[in-house]
């Protein structure tokens, strides 16, 4: 048995469309506070479970002069977002996050810019954030209003730095050194940070592997973590592969614990490098725009990679938090992306209504009720195949142990599209004296999606065929659905 990592729930808020102005921050809104803060979507966020928020990037982040979104509103310069091609107000910053953040009950995750600056930029906003007070970047913060310092933890050294994309990007060797040397001086403020390296962009990158290995041979003492980036999306309409998403996330965490293991093992090391799957969800690349629409000189806040989520896409999210949940060994830190707007499971409206999306649900219930303990879970079973990946696991499942309250959850999809599943649950090795509760989402109208006037097509509904026979639990899953089952465990033998 692992730990549930209460990590493994975060979110991402980047500078990137409505996801900060007209999401979380939206002055005049008819719930704004007084700060600027939409209570609407503050609501949604800790209905959501969301325990961290990686900030402020994402792309945006290699090209952010962080000192510009701090001191007088007044006095900040507008600057030229690089990334996404819009104008930077710089209205929201540090500051104005970790308020929001105060508000949200959540921690931070911050991202520090390696792209177009570097070490000493880093340990400015370092000292900026966690120094008591006495030097020039602490007294800063303290005359901005906030005499206490924030305490950040986890630290994000750079983004997707492997990317062409990326404003900055360096070769693995490059990245790796810089990496180091910012980790190292970093660690003379605070040797007890914990810091998360840049991996691989995505699974396919050309340099996928040599990225990992390269990276941590020159930054392995140096770093806690190294992050994993993934999005999933049906392919050529292929509905079986895209429920089987997980395949590939398993695949991926896999092939990076064993790279990182590789290069530990040549250093005769006892440390383990673990994971931060720190960006990864549903997303429609090519369905929603990247970059404002031609002829809009630098917008800001543009409407952008808006995707609007059916019922499969919930069932498909369903099964990642079920891949995160399995190797909670080495996972300690994930963030679906991103919280607002941008692919995103809450949607507003400026000046109207905040919405869950479909993916809202299956996140919101597995943070909820995922406590206390892994379990292994053997799935002895059906098999289906896919074109993508072959033969898998008809029905996916991961189970958790709370210990201090007697709860056992298991978590399951049918990755079948056009059968429903029997699964017994066996439950021998445990003393069950319940079922709590048994919900699914799916199984019909899969292209269903929630609205602000019909926002709960993928609400999770009772599943009635759930029954207690001797050593196991029954029940039917409907085809190409997600499901939660609850159970009073008062013992579970491992």
């Amino acid at each position: 048995m692992a730990p549930v990592p209460r990590r493994l729930f975060g979110s991402f808020v980047e500078h990137l469309g409505r996801c900060v102005y007209g999401g979380i921050y939206e002055p005049g809104h008819p719930t704004a506070d007084a700060d600027g803060f939409r209570a609407d979507v503050l609501a949604l966020v800790r209905e959501l479970g969301v325990t961290t928020v990686r900030y402020p990037g994402g792309n945006f982040v290699s090209s952010y002069r962080w000192e510009d979104g701090v001191g007088p509103v007044d006095q900040r310069p507008a600057r030229l977002d690089l990334a996404w091609h819009s104008l930077e107000t710089n209205a929201f910053g540090l500051d104005e996050f970790m308020r929001w953040l105060g508000k949200a009950d959540v921690e931070p995750i911050m991202a520090v810019n390696l792209g177009t600056r570097g070490t000493a930029e880093a340990v400015d906003l370092l000292e900026y954030a966690n120094h008591r007070g006495g030097s020039h970047f602490a007294d800063q913060r303290r005359d901005n209003g906030t005499p206490d310092p924030y305490g950040i933890r986890l630290w994000c050294l750079g983004n997707e730095m492997d990317g062409p994309w990326q404003v900055g990007a360096r070769t693995a060797t490059e990245y790796g050194r810089l990496a180091a040397q910012t980790a190292k001086a970093m660690r003379r403020f605070d040797p007890d940070l914990e810091l998360i390296a840049c991996g691989s962009s995505h699974y396919g990158m050309p340099t996928f592997g040599t990225w990992e290995r390269d990276v941590l041979t020159e930054a392995y003492d140096d770093v806690d973590l190294i992050s994993l980036h993934a999005y999933y999306q049906p392919v050529d309409d292929d509905l079986p592969s895209f429920l089987a998403s997980a395949e590939d996330m398993d695949r991926y965490i896999d092939s990076v614990t064993a790279i990182a293991d590789s290069v530990g093992a040549i250093r005769k090391s006892t440390k383990k490098i673990m994971i931060a799957f720190d960006e990864w969800n549903v997303w429609y690349q090519s369905a929603a725009p990247s970059k404002p629409p031609s002829g809009e000189d630098w917008p800001v806040a543009p409407p952008l990679l808006e995707d609007h989520y059916s019922v499969a896409d919930a069932v498909v999210v369903g099964g990642l938090l079920i891949s995160l949940l399995r190797h909670s060994d080495r996972v300690t830190a994930a963030c679906q992306a991103q919280l607002v707007n941008v692919i995103a499971p809450i949607m507003t409206e400026p000046g109207g209504s905040a919405w869950r999306q479909t993916i809202f649900h299956p996140f919101a219930r597995t943070a909820q009720h995922a406590r206390g303990a892994v379990l292994d879970v053997l799935r002895d079973g059906s098999t289906t195949t896919t074109d993508r990946y072959g033969e898998v696991d008809a029905v996916d499942a991961v189970s958790t142990w709370d210990e201090s309250t007697g709860e056992m959850t298991v978590f399951l999809v049918n990755r079948v599209t056009d059968t429903p599943a029997e699964v017994t649950v066996d439950v021998s090795g445990v003393q069950v004296t319940g079922i709590i509760e048994c919900v699914t989402v799916g199984g019909t109208d899969l292209d269903a999606r929630n609205t602000p006037d019909g926002p709960d097509h993928a609400a999770p509904r009772a599943n009635g065929t759930v029954q207690q026979a001797g050593a196991g639990v029954q029940l039917t899953l409907p085809p190409a659905s997600w499901s939660m089952l609850r159970l009073r465990a008062t013992e579970v033998t491992p």
